[in-house]
């Protein structure tokens, strides 16, 4: 049953800032796909994929929707190496956003849209640095918002022993 509650807290989440209008790439996604299994375990990780395929179904699917779920999955599996403290954290949860960008528009450049040549590819990283830059910002918002929520659990928790 936590299971269960657990996963729907996650989809809501994910839904939640999917679906309320925002910046292109301003969603908690990248946040929660590095800390869903950072912090309460791998075991959720096909609950985040599972939410975020459901989303992109409401949402619909894109050329590069395969890059996109296989970067969550790279984050989410990668996380564990970060979770010993609050900055290796942080700066993993970053490390994901960079991941991110870097898969997903490998992604669009395999579309052809730039030419199949390094000049192609170089232009599918320069133009999405905007969209990067709101990843990074979200990763930082949601971030500092899931670290603070933690703190807090923890805390509460201590109260009780």
């Amino acid at each position: 049953m936590t299971y269960i509650k657990i996963s729907l807290g996650i989809f809501i989440a994910l839904a939640a800032s999917r679906f309320v209008p925002h910046p292109p790439n301003f969603t908690s996604l990248l946040a929660l796909s590095f800390y869903v299994p950072a912090l309460i375990g791998i075991r959720y990780l096909p609950a985040l994929l599972l939410s975020f395929i459901i989303t992109d179904i409401i949402i619909g699917f894109h050329s590069v929707t395969l890059f996109t779920w296989g970067s969550v999955l790279l984050i989410g599996l990668i996380s564990k190496y970060f979770a010993s403290s609050i900055l290796n954290r942080v700066g993993g949860a970053l490390f994901g956003a960079c991941l991110f960008y870097l898969i997903t528009n490998f992604g669009v450049w395999t579309g052809g849209l730039y030419g199949y040549n390094i000049g192609g590819l170089l232009t599918s990283y320069v133009l999405a640095l905007p969209f990067f830059g709101y990843s990074i910002v979200s990763t930082i918002i949601f971030s500092s918002i899931i670290e603070a929520v933690y703190k807090f659990s923890k805390s509460k928790e201590r109260l009780k022993l």
